[in-house]
C-alpha cells in the first residue's frame, strides 16, 4: 500500500502526505490541495532529483505556495470580470485578481482539504465536495483527483454536478528538470504540438483572437530553448492551442521538455485542448525546498486545460458541465533520459 502519514495541520485540519514509488519514480502528495509536492526522477546516469517546486513545511506552503503542485478549480485560469452567463442567467464569481477570477477564486480547490478516497501501492484518489454557491459557482460539485504511478505518472481529474455549472480542473506543478537549487529553466528545451496560440491583453486575459504561432515566440513546433524564445521580460503566460489528434487512448501528445545538462526529459500527453505555458516570472528569490531559493523563472508550468475565459468565449471549447455528465481531464507524464 501507499505510505500515508500525518504531517501537521492547516486551519485546524490534519494534512496527510501520501508517498508512491515505482518504475524508478517516487512522488509525495498532500491532501491539502490534492497537491503534487515531490517528484523524484533519475537523470541520464540514474541519479534521482526532485523536479517539482514546492516547500518543506506547511507554514512555508501557506506563505509561499503560489499554487505549487495544486489541483486548481473549479475553473482554473482567468474568467474576465468574474462573471459569465449560463443558460440565460448571469453568474457572478469571487474576484481575486483585480476585477477578474483566477483559479476558482480566493478559496479555490488549491486551498481545500481533500479526503483520501482510496489508495494502493500504485495510486491514490483524493476527493472533495464543493457546495452550490461556493466562490459563486452554481451546482454542488463532486471532484476527484487520481495520481497513478507505473512506468510514468498519470493524473486524472473528474467532476460531476447536480446543476449546470462550468468546470476546468488543472494540475499546477512547476517543473525544473535539473532539480532543486539548480537555478532557472531558461536553458530547458521545449517542443509543443501547437499551431495556434491565444494573445492576451495587459490583464493576461485572452483577446478572443486565435493566431498562428508561425514566426512568433510561441512557435515550439521544433525544439527550442525557453530563454531563446522569450516573448518579453515577463516570459510566457499564454495558452497554446494543441493541434495533435487524440490517440486511441484518448490522449494527444503535446509537450516534450529536456534539461540538456542532466538529460532528464519529460513527455506529456493530455485529453485537454490547450496548454498554459507559464515560466514563473513571479519567483523572486523566495524560499524553496532544502534551503534553496527560487529565482525568477525557477520553474515552468505546463497546465493542460480548457482555454482561459472559456465561459465568456463561445468560439472556445466549452467548459459547461450538466447533471448526468462527467468532466474528465487526463495528464500523462513519461520520463526518458535524453542522450
Amino acid at each position: 500500500m501507499a505510505a500515508v502519514e500525518s504531517i501537521g495541520e492547516i486551519g485546524g485540519t490534519e494534512v496527510r502526505a501520501v508517498t508512491l514509488e515505482g518504475g524508478g519514480l517516487r512522488l509525495r502528495l498532500l491532501t491539502w490541495g490534492a497537491r503534487l509536492a515531490e517528484l523524484w526522477v533519475p537523470d541520464r546516469t540514474g541519479v534521482p532529483a526532485d523536479i517539482v517546486l514546492g516547500q518543506d513545511s506547511l507554514a512555508d506552503w501557506l506563505a509561499h505556495g503560489s499554487y505549487l503542485g495544486a489541483t486548481c478549480g473549479r475553473h482554473a485560469n482567468r474568467i474576465a470580470g468574474g462573471r459569465f452567463v449560463l443558460d440565460g442567467r448571469e453568474v457572478r464569481l469571487d474576484r481575486n485578481e483585480g476585477a477578474n477570477t483566477l483559479h476558482g477564486g480566493a478559496a479555490g480547490f488549491d486551498l481545500k482539504h481533500w479526503r483520501i478516497e482510496s489508495h494502493s501501492a500504485s495510486h491514490v484518489t483524493f476527493a472533495t465536495t464543493s457546495p452550490a454557491g461556493e466562490m459563486g459557482f452554481p451546482g454542488t460539485l463532486q471532484a476527484r483527483a487520481t495520481y497513478r504511478l507505473d512506468a510514468g505518472l498519470e493524473i486524472t481529474m473528474a467532476a460531476q454536478t447536480d446543476a449546470p455549472t462550468v468546470v476546468n480542473l488543472v494540475n499546477h506543478a512547476y517543473f525544473n528538470l535539473a532539480g532543486q537549487g539548480a537555478g532557472d529553466i531558461l536553458g530547458h528545451e521545449l517542443q509543443v504540438e501547437a499551431g495556434f496560440y491565444l494573445p492576451v491583453d495587459d490583464r493576461k486575459l485572452p483577446t478572443g483572437e486565435v493566431l498562428s504561432v508561425a514566426g512568433t515566440p510561441f512557435d515550439f513546433r521544433q525544439p527550442r530553448s525557453i530563454g531563446a524564445a522569450m516573448p518579453g521580460p515577463a516570459g510566457f503566460d499564454h495558452n497554446l492551442c494543441l493541434s495533435s489528434p487524440l490517440a486511441a487512448d484518448g490522449l494527444r501528445p503535446c509537450l516534450s521538455a529536456t534539461d540538456p545538462a542532466s538529460g532528464r526529459r519529460l513527455r506529456l500527453a493530455t485529453s485537454a485542448p490547450g496548454l498554459q505555458l507559464y515560466t514563473g516570472a513571479h519567483f523572486a528569490g523566495g524560499p524553496g525546498k532544502a534551503g534553496t531559493r527560487y529565482p525568477r523563472f525557477a520553474g515552468f508550468a505546463a497546465e493542460t486545460q480548457h482555454f482561459p475565459d472559456a465561459p465568456n468565449r463561445p468560439h472556445f471549447p466549452g467548459t459547461v458541465l450538466r447533471p448526468g455528465q462527467t468532466s474528465t481531464h487526463v495528464m500523462r507524464f513519461d520520463f526518458t533520459p535524453a542522450p
